[in-house]
């Protein structure tokens, strides 16, 4: 057992980890594995006459109020040692006592799978997603996912829904992604990807060149034909992104962007809806944009593209824990690089 430092008059907190998992190999992440949780905090005076379940997401505020409300609904979060309801007033000076076992997430498969990590401490990890890893399991890929490598590197993720991943990169997009290795390290990057403090900025190549950068702000849903695609639809939620100019070749354009939002597919969706759809782009692309006189090289390169050219480049956070500004920087991969280098030199040679 770990005891947490106390802090007199508010808040202690006691975890029982019981994990034990395969450290070769592929293990089940069973779902009897769970985390105890023991908190009790005392109910200063100001906060006094207020709702029990806002009470708690103040002096708790390491989980979800939601988290928070079905642990009261069950009994596990009580006031001065009884039941009470979510909506019920509480007294300045009264105790809350949690007691809750916060039970295991799903039934993974842990599997070894290299990681490429960039940042790691007790609390987060940051990553370099390759080009073909697929973030979570879904239909058609039970296995071989970053959740899995997830669960064989931090096997007491198991515990944290979705195994800490609180963002998404697309299978075929490369870069930074930040997951929590515990459930209060994962309610504060929420609430920061809630309150658009995260900063996340990728680079592109489209097709086309682009004059100058701008602001798209169009909301996103789901094609109304089209389930597996999404699009800009007036019934879609707001999504906004900001573009900017890196450099012009003769029929393709290297964009920054920095998302303001976070949906799916946004950067893709967006581009593709301003007339610049991204570089091997199957879903949202498809044309092709070639220059005269271009070498065969380079024609055969842009066609045969075989993934949207994007990649997480940029990313920066306050720890969810220390309260410290992080930040981290993921270098071009080799196969945008090796695109990028035949797209100047199509250009320097016309320029020249």
């Amino acid at each position: 057992m770990m005891s947490a430092p106390a802090n007199p008059g508010t808040k202690e907190a006691v975890f029982n980890h019981k994990l034990a998992a395969e450290t070769k190999g592929c293990a089940p992440a069973e779902s009897s594995m769970s985390e105890i949780i023991q908190l009790s905090a005392e109910v200063p005076s100001e906060l006094g006459g207020q709702r029990l379940d806002q009470v708690a997401a103040q002096l708790f505020a390491e989980y979800s109020r939601s988290r928070l409300t079905s642990w009261i609904k069950e009994g596990r979060l009580t006031v001065d040692g009884a039941v009470v309801r979510p909506r019920d007033p509480v007294h300045g000076g009264s105790l809350l006592v949690l007691e809750a076992e916060q039970e295991a997430q799903g039934e993974w498969i842990a599997e070894d799978i290299e990681l490429d990590i960039v940042y790691e401490d007790e609390h987060i990890l940051v990553i370099n997603k390759p080009a073909g890893l697929v973030v979570h399991p879904a239909a058609g890929h039970a296995s071989g996912t970053l959740l899995n490598a997830l669960l064989h590197h931090v096997p007491d993720i198991v515990n944290v829904p979705r195994a800490g991943i609180v963002h998404r990169l697309d299978k075929d997009t490369t870069g930074l992604m930040v997951v929590a290795k515990t459930l209060q390290a994962q309610t504060k990057l929420v609430e920061q990807l809630q309150s658009r403090t995260v900063s996340r900025i990728y680079e592109c190549i489209v097709v086309g060149v682009v004059i100058a950068g701008g602001k798209i702000d169009a909301p996103i849903g789901r094609h109304g034909g089209l389930r597996q695609r999404m699009a800009v639809t007036d019934g879609g939620k707001p999504a906004v992104s900001h573009y900017r100019v890196l450099k012009r070749f003769r029929s393709h354009t290297h964009v920054r962007v920095k998302l303001e939002t976070g949906r799916t597919h946004q950067i893709r969706v967006h581009m593709a809806h301003v007339g610049y759809p991204l570089v091997g782009d199957q879903t949202y692309g498809v044309r092709f944009r070639i220059p005269p006189a271009a070498s065969p090289t380079m024609v055969e390169a842009v066609k045969t593209f075989p993934r949207q050219a994007l990649h997480a480049r940029f990313l920066a956070l306050v720890h969810p824990i220390t309260g410290e500004k992080m930040k981290w920087e993921s270098p071009l991969p080799d196969d945008f690089v090796w695109l990028l280098s035949l797209l100047n030199q199509d250009r320097e040679s016309f320029i020249g």
